[in-house]
């Protein structure tokens, strides 16, 4: 049974509690000022006890067993405590959060922890006899919270209002260490000791923001003591602590991860300002080193950044000069004797590379001029300009291999800018080195510069380049490579392509080509088909081909076009008697019955032509590079395997060729020639001519000007446009669907660069192949393709019908259908009635100012963005719209229509412009094209 332990002359009261001047913990933010604040006003009411006000039960009861133990010392409320916990097992208050687990190491030596704690104790005792008497002397009677059961101590709870007690200083005293000699309070821990401040837990802590009892701080300080000599205990309390404060972990943890953003953010905004810093720096000096040039040219001459404007100062063009020239090499002025005596500026990279610029200005048409100078051996000029600004296009060059339409959606590494198989090298039979944008600005590259060309879509880079090489161009025109340009701009880009293209196609017209023109775009080419063994063309082929022309009686007879197997071997240049010996009678009935007769012929001659034995001597072929011009150079071309190539730049090879063809016209009456010249690439690698070439394209083209007086229909290669009534062919098309689509890009890139008048091929293909040749097509003699598939043959003939000309090689009546048939009658009707009057409308316009007769939609409406991106729509003139298929078995497609109203061919309803018409139906034997109406014209 517990008992109440007494003393015989007071009851026995908590040392440490004897003090009134301690806070409580909920009193006061501030203890300092109140601890102060206590010792001025040391009388007063008393405040309700703080068991009273939070109904907190302070009593404790030790079981008599226990202190036994102790025999005559006084009891402490610690060590009632010890014995309360030894044999009550009710859980230790949870530590508040942050708060540091006791741990205390035993000396060596105390074997009992009674022993140590009478040691505790006796020391203890001895302080606390002075300041009971000191207490008796001054203190007021307390209120004490008294508890009847029996066997239990009563913990006596003094007034707040009593006068604080002035402890003597003891240096060997550890409970007196938190306050001085004076009662005031030291700057430290209210409720511990020194050494206990090192392992107990403060007074007064905000947890949760909620501030923390001062009873529940003694009961957490006696239990933390308690544990320091209770290993399972301690343990357990250890255990219990750390998962009740796991929630205030997890606060904590959310307080430091928002700290961790603001952190990031913080860090965030200053490389941002930094960027925003430095890139503010470069604009400016860049915008300090820019220069502006003729007014419209802005050219910082250090990192060679250039903008081009135009006529309302709106940038149409930029891009970087000399791009391999170093960062760190600093331009000068050029020296006096440098600069030309045009106005140019001139700027030079010492050692490096020289700049000339220049301006001529006509109007809103403006023109500048770019001209760069290697100046030592391994500098190769290079200016590259943005590929798509504005949405703007790029277009020209002429074909290219894989036939895009636009060169702003071309990839190709750099190329020497020259003729050649599209299917394998970068650019087709029809160059030029022209390029028009669709914002309204060109380049046009001279004729002299070794040009390279590269365009990447990913870096959204054009190039231009200046480089000699051992082929292209070997020839060097000057000591070290030079690329000269002109870049001009204007209101739009139909304005800027008039002017650019701007040529005079009347000088020295005749009216036997007047006649011969409308001819061409009146009747058909009717192409001999032809087997690859020479000795498959025959006189009996040709007018029995004339016979089946001629009994279809619904098309118009026009030009029977000979192959080059007229001839016994390439380079006789006479007809081979063994096959047409009587060829002069058989020419005579296809002249009465209304045909015209062309042959073609070649600049290559056969090592088994008498000729080449003849030419050798007289020294008219081309020879080879660095040997005597003795030894000819020879390449191969179509059926010749070894043939040598006419110099046509040596004085006597020309009067040789025209005495040979005159009397070729004079004795068989031939109407004309079609001159098949291959491409560069077909001159021997090893070229060399009498006279220097600028580039092997001008083969082509003194050939061409050297036989106008001759007369020829057609050319197979050109820089230049032809003179009329000559027209360019385009390169052999393969028979299929893919040939189909192959033919509308030409036609249509051919017109841009300026070549007006194109022959599109034979309907249905000029050979069959499987699948493409990694060689050139003229590298090979190839056949005439097999009948074509019916579908293929008509979507052909539906689209060559609005085309400048028409050439057969098939005839429609071989299918032996009333369908083919029908739908040949009304194409020919359609192309009679419409097509037809309207090429000679546009004739004249073509002839002044080079606009091709089949246009690209952008040249009807160039404002129109839509018209831009369109590939498969053409125009004839600006009065016909033409909406071919170009897939098998597709019946419907989208249309559009510029601006203006336009009348359905099909069905004849009327249609408004600048819109899209969707999923158009077009019958198999129909083909969609639209006729535009007067511009007042009301629905």
């Amino acid at each position: 049974m517990d008992r109440i332990i007494e003393n015989s002359e007071k009851e026995q009261e908590i040392p440490f509690m004897i003090n009134s001047m301690i806070p409580y913990a909920d009193d006061v933010d501030n203890v300092d000022i109140y601890y102060e604040e206590s010792l001025r006003n040391t009388q007063g009411p008393r405040k309700k006890s703080l068991s009273l006000r939070r109904n907190v039960d302070l009593t404790l009861t030790i079981s008599p067993s226990d202190t036994e133990s102790l025999g005559d010392e006084p009891i402490s409320p610690k060590t009632a405590l010890v014995a309360r916990n030894d044999i009550d097992e009710t859980p230790s208050l949870p530590l508040p959060h942050n708060l540091r687990r006791n741990s205390i190491s035993m000396p060596s030596g105390l074997n009992a922890l009674a022993d140590l704690e009478n040691l505790r104790l006796k020391h203890q005792m001895h302080t606390q006899a002075t300041v009971m008497e000191e207490e008796k002397a001054n203190s007021t009677p307390t209120n004490s919270v008294i508890d009847d059961t029996p066997n239990t101590i009563t913990i006596s709870i003094p007034d707040r209002n009593v006068v604080a007690t002035q402890y003597h200083k003891n240096e060997d005293s550890d409970e007196n260490d938190d306050f001085e000699l004076s009662g005031r309070r030291k700057k430290g821990n209210l409720f511990r000791t020194k050494r206990r401040a090192s392992i107990a837990p403060l007074p007064a802590l905000r947890l949760n923001d909620k501030e923390m009892l001062a009873s529940d701080f003694d009961t957490y300080s006696l239990a933390s003591n308690q544990a320091s000599i209770t290993s399972v205990n301690s343990v357990a309390s250890l255990l219990r602590e750390k998962m009740q404060a796991f929630p205030q972990m997890i606060r904590k943890k959310k307080r430091e991860t928002k700290d961790y953003k603001i952190k990031i953010f913080v860090i965030m905004m200053f490389f941002i300002t930094v960027f925003l810093i430095s890139y503010a720096y470069v604009g400016y000096h860049r915008h300090v080193l820019t220069y502006s040039y003729f007014e419209k040219i802005k050219f910082n001459s250090k990192d060679r950044f250039i903008k081009i404007l135009n006529h309302e100062n709106k940038i149409v063009m930029s891009g970087q000069l000399g791009v391999t020239i170093n960062m760190d090499s600093h331009p000068f002025h050029c020296l006096e004797d440098r600069r030309k005596q045009d106005g140019s500026v001139c700027i030079e990279w010492n050692g490096v590379a020289r700049l000339y610029m220049n301006f001529q200005d006509m109007d809103v048409f403006r023109c500048y001029t770019i001209h760069w100078q290697a100046l030592s051996a391994n500098q190769f000029p290079i200016d590259c300009y943005e590929l798509t600004r504005d949405n703007g296009l790029w277009f020209g060059g002429g074909i290219s291999k894989n036939m895009q339409w636009s060169l702003s959606t071309k990839d190709f590494d750099f190329s020497p800018y020259a003729s050649g198989d599209a299917k394998v090298h970068q650019f087709g039979n029809g160059v030029k080195r022209y390029f028009i944008n669709s914002i309204g600005v060109a380049i046009q590259v001279n004729e002299k510069s070794p040009l390279h060309l590269m365009a990447n879509t990913t870096a959204n880079e054009f190039c231009l380049k200046a480089q000699n090489d051992d082929f292209t161009f070997v020839n060097r025109l000057t000591p070290l490579p030079e690329l000269q340009y002109k870049i001009c701009t204007t209101e739009d880009m139909r304005s800027l392509h008039m002017l650019m293209t701007q040529q005079s196609l009347w000088d020295g017209l005749k009216e036997a080509d007047i006649k011969m023109l409308h001819t061409l775009i009146e009747e058909p080419v009717w192409q001999i088909p032809h087997q690859n063994q020479w000795d498959s063309l025959n006189e009996t082929t040709i007018y029995n081909y004339s016979e089946d022309v001629i009994a279809m009686g619904f098309m118009r007879l026009g030009h029977i076009l000979v192959s080059e197997f007229w001839q016994e071997n390439i380079g006789d240049f006479t007809v081979d008697i063994s096959r047409f010996p009587t060829l002069k009678e058989t020419i005579d009935v296809l002249h009465r019955r209304g045909f015209k007769i062309v042959f073609t012929i070649q600049p290559f001659i056969s090592t088994d032509s008498e000729n080449f034995k003849d030419a050798v001597r007289k020294k008219l072929l081309i020879y080879e590079r660095h040997s005597e011009r003795s030894i000819p150079a020879l390449t191969r071309y179509k059926s010749v395997s070894s043939a040598g190539v006419l110099d046509i730049t040596n004085n006597v090879s020309i009067p040789w060729l025209k005495e040979k063809l005159e009397k070729l016209k004079e004795e068989y009456k031939v109407d004309s020639f079609y001159l098949d010249l291959g491409t560069s690439y077909n001159l021997p690698h090893y070229y060399q001519c009498r006279q220097t070439l600028d580039n092997p394209d001008m083969y082509a083209r003194l050939f061409t000007e050297s036989l106008e007086n001759i007369g020829f229909l057609g050319v197979s290669t050109a820089s230049r446009a032809p003179k009329p009534p000559a027209f360019l062919s385009t390169l052999p098309i393969n028979s299929s669907w893919s040939g189909l689509r192959e033919i509308m890009t030409a036609v249509l890139n051919y017109g841009i660069i300026g070549y007006p008048f194109i022959l599109p091929g034979a309907i249905g293909g000029d050979y069959a192949l499987a699948k493409s040749k990694t060689k050139m097509i003229s590298f090979y003699s190839l056949p005439q393709p097999t009948l074509p598939e019916q579908e293929l043959f008509v979507r052909w003939m539906q689209l060559i019908t609005f085309m400048p000309a028409m050439q057969f090689s098939h005839l429609p009546s071989e299918y032996k259908s009333d369908y083919i048939t029908d739908v040949t009658k009304e194409l020919i009707n359609v192309r009679k009635s419409i097509v037809i009057p309207l090429l000679k409308k546009y004739l004249t316009e073509s002839m002044n100012e080079g606009l091709p007769l089949v246009r690209p939609l952008w040249m009807l409406d160039p404002h129109d963005p839509a018209c831009l991106s369109i590939s498969d729509e053409f125009s004839v003139g600006e009065e016909l719209i033409v909406a071919p298929i170009l897939e098998k078995s597709v019946e419907e497609r989208e249309v559009y229509l510029p601006q203006g109203v336009w009348k359905d061919g099909i069905d004849g309803s009327l249609r408004k412009g600048s819109r899209w018409i969707h999923s158009y139906k077009v019958p198999k034997e129909k083909i969609a094209y639209f006729i535009k109406l007067p511009d007042n014209t009301r629905f």
